[in-house]
């Protein structure tokens, strides 16, 4: 009994050991580390589930194995999601807190430090920033320095590396709290001399735009409980992250609306081989839920805006556009219609994206 005691302890110490430094450990780490066969470490690792000494935080994906904490390990957290999209040369990053205050710190100190960052913003518990590939300096240090800040983002063999300096508080959750995050890869960090310097890797995904218009009729149904359900049902699959949902009104004057005017569009984060699934199962789910046989879905890639599809955007806001305006338009962007009268609507949500929520919801604001 005492030496299964002591190979449990060693495992143990072993796990703990890799969840601190690397955020996360796999079969094959112990394996190496120990020399024993994988089966062996499996069957440990399995053990020690059904004791909730470990937990697993990643299944198994391909040729990606499972990856476990140590539960006596893990801290308490306040990062729940850290995942990055890319469109060209600029990377979105999204970090979902657990505290609102710390979301409003973390968007405090980015702003404030320059770096790579060129705007950040904050929707609740979500921080989003956006930068471009590249490196920047930033003044950190305390007060009336920041005390955190972005220097430096590049793309690597599909995923995003970012490298953070940061003192005080923002180095104890870079060192202590980052790895934890749903979506963070991998993670390191170094002292020098009152700084904490370190690199957070996540995976370099595709930013998925879904805009749907017309799905309800006079008497029953809305587009918005349409649109969040769609997010919550593509946000279930494995290799998507759900990011957010909105709603935009355009023309309130439209003589084929049925209430308000209103549409939605919903945001993801995928990995690239789930992106044909999110399309079929996206106008799958609209055209057998809609109450409207006029429904509309329009699909991007990217999160950029330019300059001519918000143009369209705009004009659906000031007056009645037509679909062969929206098809023209999609066509010149690369953006998915599927539909009838609805990919209008659709079409103008996804070309509003990006927008404030006081933007979006008064259309008589101008841009």
């Amino acid at each position: 009994m005492s030496s299964v005691l002591e190979r449990r302890r060693e495992y143990l110490r072993l796990m703990r050991q890799l969840t601190l430094k690397n955020g996360f450990f796999t079969v094959a780490d112990i394996a190496d580390l120990k020399g024993h066969p994988r089966s062996t470490v499996q069957d440990w690792v399995n053990r020690l589930i059904d004791e909730q000494c470990v937990i697993q935080k990643e299944e198994k994906r391909g040729r990606a194995p499972a990856r476990y904490v140590a539960s006596s390990a893990m801290l308490s957290s306040t990062c729940k999601r850290i995942f990055t999209t890319v469109d060209g040369d600029t990377v979105a990053i999204y970090h979902e807190c657990r505290s609102s205050g710390c979301a409003a710190f973390c968007a405090y100190h980015h702003r404030q430090a320059g770096g790579v960052l060129a705007g950040v913003s904050r929707d609740g518990m979500l921080l989003y920033e956006y930068a471009t590939i590249g490196s920047g300096s930033a003044d950190i240090g305390l007060y009336p320095s920041s005390a955190v800040g972005v220097t430096g983002i590049r793309k690597e063999n599909g995923y995003i590396v970012q490298q953070i300096r940061c003192i005080g508080g923002p180095a104890y959750s870079l060192t202590e709290m980052m790895g934890m995050a749903q979506g963070v890869v991998a993670i390191s960090s170094q002292k020098r001399g009152p700084l904490v310097e370190g690199e957070v890797v996540t995976r370099a995904l595709t930013h998925i735009i879904i805009g749907i218009d017309d799905t309800d009729s006079r008497d029953a149904g809305a587009t918005f409980a349409l649109a969040l359900s769609l997010l919550q049902l593509l946000g279930k699959m494995d290799g998507v992250i759900p990011i957010g949902h909105h709603v935009a009104m355009l023309h309130p004057s439209c003589p084929d609306r049925t209430a308000g005017n209103s549409c939605s569009f919903i945001e993801l984060a995928a990995e690239e081989h789930m992106i044909a699934s999110i399309h079929d199962s996206a106008v799958r789910f609209v055209a057998e839920e809609s109450l409207s046989p006029e429904w509309g879905v329009a699909i991007k890639h990217g999160f950029i805006i330019p300059d001519g599809l918000r143009a369209f955007g705009y004009a659906a806001r000031r007056s009645g556009v037509t679909p062969a305006a929206a098809a023209a338009t999609a066509a010149e962007f690369g953006i998915t219609l599927a539909g009838r009268r609805g990919v209008i609507g659709a079409l103008a949500a996804v070309s509003l994206c990006g927008h404030s929520n006081t933007f979006l919801l008064d259309p008589a604001r101008e841009p």
